[in-house]
């Protein structure tokens, strides 16, 4: 009896073949030859036929030589934290695109020397937020705190209410991020009441600023107090807020969430904010204020160790200057409308033999911002056991489970992804 490995197609010769070369130019040489190794594997223990080998290499191949997919979020959370947060825009993608080669991002063209890197970037921001006199970037919100700590405080006192001490994502905690800088924490105040005479009398030679955090991940209700900012502008020491996530200006859907330029309008020195969350943009670390204060961290010798690559600041340019981001089209839905597209999915499933129903639902934004603030949106309500099925197919479509059934909100679904929503349920059925 013949040797079946006989007749397996040497490497060289499957590489050869057209549609292997050309994946290989687009996901490398290496990733492509460990498919065919796989596949030659196979046809020797007779799990394929030999002939099968360039199809079965083609088919074990990703779509993309990075290992990260596209997710379909109808989780009712706009800004999920595990699903990276805030979608970029279409203006953003094709910025990050053209920035992805060689570029000006710190050249002058006219002069032909070295110019101000990301300028472009930093006048957008400054352009959406005209209160702030200049503006820095770095590669996170943490990082904009430790920045400002470290600059503004090491080796001296940073005063914060205690209900403001706040735990962020994956256990980080902002007392521990700020001694880490060298600075001293001053705390004042209880958990749920502070008052304007506990920061005056905190407040002296030794302070490097007043700080304000906006507790974007929770409540507290009942017996509270805080003292606002425009209060704090007159005790002899800078007033630094993080508001966390990253709204510049006034939002009508949110009046309750703190923006840049209201922040600055009240007197703070210096404001924070994230660049991922409802700004709809990359991940970053927005700080804007008095331009003083933005030339010392701008100087400062850990500022280099936190500073943004070209793709973030191109896509962050095309977020402040171009269209209504994916996480401001979420906001600006409505309930009637997303109802409607959640009764036609359903609709569609039921006909196909699929239980389904829709249904008035509620969202949140998430990633830190508005807590405690529900949206009205809509859903499909599927059987449960199609969440574990959707969550592992093509696309991955990620839902959430409430009373044993499968939803599939909409809020942050675009409404050009309902087709793909749709393929995806029906080959989970």
């Amino acid at each position: 009896m013949a040797d079946p490995r006989q007749h397996v197609p040497g490497t060289d010769r499957v590489l050869a073949h057209p549609e292997v070369t050309a994946a290989a130019q687009r996901l490398g040489r290496g990733l492509v030859k460990k498919a065919v190794h796989a596949a030659q594997q196979r046809a020797r223990t007779g799990e394929i036929d030999a002939s099968h080998v360039v199809a079965e290499t083609l088919a074990g191949l990703p779509d993309s030589a990075a290992s990260s997919r596209p997710v379909l979020n109808a989780t009712g959370v706009l800004l999920h934290t595990n699903l990276g947060r805030a979608p970029l825009s279409r203006a953003a993608i094709d910025a990050m695109e053209r920035a992805a080669g060689t570029t000006d991002v710190e050249l002058d063209l006219d002069t032909g020397r070295r110019g101000p890197r990301g300028a472009a970037a930093l006048a957008a921001l400054c352009a959406a937020v005209p209160l702030a006199e200049a503006a820095h970037v770095v590669n996170n919100g943490a990082a904009a705190l430790s920045l400002a700590a470290t600059a503004l405080a090491q080796g001296r006192e940073i005063v914060l209410a205690r209900g403001e001490m706040v735990e962020i994502g994956d256990g980080f905690r902002i007392p521990e991020l700020l001694t880490a800088t060298g600075a001293r924490l001053h705390e004042v105040g209880t958990t749920n009441r502070v008052r304007l005479d506990d920061y005056r009398s905190a407040v002296g030679p030794d302070t490097g600023f007043i700080l304000k955090v906006h507790p974007s991940n929770f409540v507290i209700t009942g017996f509270t107090s805080a003292v606002p900012v425009d209060a704090l502008r007159g005790l002899g020491a800078p007033v630094v807020v993080d508001i966390g996530s990253g709204l510049l200006n006034p939002h009508p859907v949110l009046p309750q969430e703190p923006d840049a330029t209201s922040t600055l309008a009240d007197g703070a020195d210096l404001v924070l904010a994230s660049g991922d969350k409802l700004l709809g943009g990359p991940q970053a670390g927005l700080l804007l204020g008095r331009a003083e204060i933005v030339q010392q961290l701008r100087r400062h010798p850990l500022a280099r160790a936190m500073r943004v690559d070209k793709l973030t600041l191109a896509a962050l340019e095309a977020t402040l200057r171009g269209p209504l981001t994916p996480t401001e089209q979420s906001l600006r839905r409505d309930q009637p409308s997303l109802l409607r597209r959640a009764e036609r999915l359903a609709t569609g499933f039921s006909a196909a033999g699929i239980p389904a129903s829709a249904q008035c639902s509620e969202a949140t934004v998430g990633g830190g911002g508005a807590p405690g603030v529900t949206l009205p949106s809509a859903a499909v309500a599927l059987p449960e056991r199609f969440a574990e099925l959707l969550r592992r197919g093509t696309p991955p479509v990620l839902a959430c489970i409430a009373h044993d059934r499968c939803l599939l909100d909409l809020a942050a679904v675009p409404p050009e992804h309902d087709d793909e929503l749709r393929r995806a349920v029906l080959a989970a059925a």
